[in-house]
């Protein structure tokens, strides 16, 4: 009989080829994945950074087109497509309001002018740096993540301007001040010396909100680190020699600090004086020539300098201009073609500019330097009414915001910014105006403010809020 084989197991089937494991991403793949969220605030960031770019000399500081003046057209351009392609109505009526009344406003004041065409420059500006942008940064934000974003960019800039500032001092290569090249101007030339000083200023209401009230979740070293950078900003910030700047950054610094709270209003404000007392006093950080800046101040009847009568000639001169057009003022840029008619024989020819580069330089004078007397006497009680009424009404906005917020238990650092820069400015333009390479900041700065203070989803909570 045959034999009967034993049958063979079945071999087991062979395994399938397992698949190569991924390639580790590199390193600049991982930061561009953790950048992709904010690629629609990229524009608005560009603004922001792009001021650190030296400026030209070419031209008057109020006719100069810089490249941050071209980023925010690029910014408004952007966020045009984006709402045209999204179809949505994001504003509500009072933001709506607020930002379409200083447009007719300016519209009514070229239209009225005695010379349209002269005023049509204005127009331009004026919607861009109140209208445009700020609207388009208040549409682009989404959160408050997007918030924090773009004002560690005014930050980060803040800091890059203050060392060149400082180092412009410590090396006599800044602009010209009493004799010597000592004035911390940044790279925005002596042409445009509040440039700096505004940048700065922007800077330590920034940090002293992040300080007081850091976000929940963020590293223990932001609190330290926020709270001295803004000290450390006070000396360029000093060195500035800018009156106006430090009156108003005193008068931001106090309100953020009693918005804050007490307690933490008490140890901030013991920070920043000693901060202030070791880096200007102790160290003796031009303490001289701030002394006698300070001392300039209150001298306004008892021998003042040459550019305290300039100011107060200009202020009283725009006051006369808007006697003869109560209404509707004499036109955008109609200030300098009036001004002679109106002002004293006490006001100067110009001013003095030079160093940080450039060459003795006479500037002629302008404008009145006073936000509020310049639009009074170019646009009448229509221009100021729509343009500083709807800066006090987005302030109650941002503080009735801050007040439900905190009272909700939500995260106080943007509205403590928003409502700081509000004052600032709103201070600061009783001895300044729109005008230089800067200017656009302020539009960005107004825009966050527009932010907190207008856009629906910053509402206690809602999701984006409590980000």
């Amino acid at each position: 009989m045959p034999t009967a084989t034993k049958a063979r197991p079945a071999p087991h089937p062979a395994p399938p080829p397992a698949h190569p494991a991924p390639p580790a991403a590199s390193p600049a793949a991982r930061a561009a994945a953790r950048l992709a969220p904010f690629a629609p605030l990229l524009p608005a960031v560009a603004v922001v950074l792009l001021l650190c770019a030296p400026v030209s000399d070419e031209g008057s500081p109020g006719s100069r087109v810089t490249l941050a003046d071209a980023a925010s057209g690029v910014l408004v351009v952007h966020c045009a497509v984006r709402l045209l392609r999204d179809r949505r109505r994001p504003l509500s009526r009072l933001a709506v309001l607020l930002i379409a009344a200083p447009a007719v406003a300016f519209a009514v004041a070229t239209a009225t002018s005695w010379d349209p065409a002269a005023s049509l420059p204005g127009f331009v500006r004026y919607l861009q740096i109140f209208v445009l942008v700020p609207a388009a940064v208040l549409l682009l934000l989404r959160d408050r993540a997007d918030f924090r974003v773009l004002a560690g960019a005014v930050l980060c800039v803040a800091v890059v301007q203050g060392g060149v500032g400082v180092h412009q001092y410590l090396t006599g290569t800044g602009a010209s001040y009493q004799g010597q090249d000592i004035r911390a101007v940044g790279t925005f030339g002596p042409l445009d010396v509040m440039g700096m000083s505004t940048v700065v200023a922007y800077g330590i209401v920034i940090a002293l909100a992040a300080g007081l009230a850091p976000p929940a979740g963020s590293p223990r070293w932001l609190r330290p680190a926020a709270l001295g950078s803004a000290a450390a900003l006070l000396v360029p910030l000093a060195l500035s020699f800018s009156r106006g700047a430090w009156i108003a950054t005193a008068a931001a610094v106090l309100a953020v600090l009693l918005l804050a709270g007490l307690r933490l209003a008490l140890g901030a404000l013991a920070l920043l004086t000693a901060a202030a007392v070791v880096l200007v006093g102790g160290v003796g950080v031009g303490s001289e020539q701030i002394g006698q800046r300070l001392g300039s101040i209150t001298q306004v009847t008892a021998a003042p300098d040459q550019s305290v009568t300039d100011r107060y000639t200009m202020w009283a001169a725009a006051t006369a201009m808007w006697r003869d057009s109560p209404a509707t003022g004499v036109g955008l840029k109609g200030f300098p073609a009036h001004r002679d008619g109106h002002a004293s024989l006490a006001l100067s020819s110009g001013s003095d500019t030079a160093g940080a580069g450039r060459g003795f330089h006479r500037e002629p004078l302008l404008s009145p330097h006073n936000m509020y007397l310049l639009v009074l006497s170019e646009q009448g009680l229509i221009g100021l009414t729509a343009l500083a009424g709807g800066w006090l009404a987005l302030l109650a906005c941002a503080l009735r915001r801050l007040r439900a917020g905190t009272r909700g238990g939500l995260p106080a650092d943007c509205g403590l910014i928003a409502a700081g820069l509000l004052v600032w400015q709103l201070v600061d333009f009783v001895y300044a105006d729109i005008g230089g390479p800067s200017t656009v900041l302020t539009a960005v700065m107004i825009g966050l403010a527009a932010w907190w203070g207008l856009h629906p989803q910053t509402r206690p909570g809602s999701g984006a809020a409590a980000r």
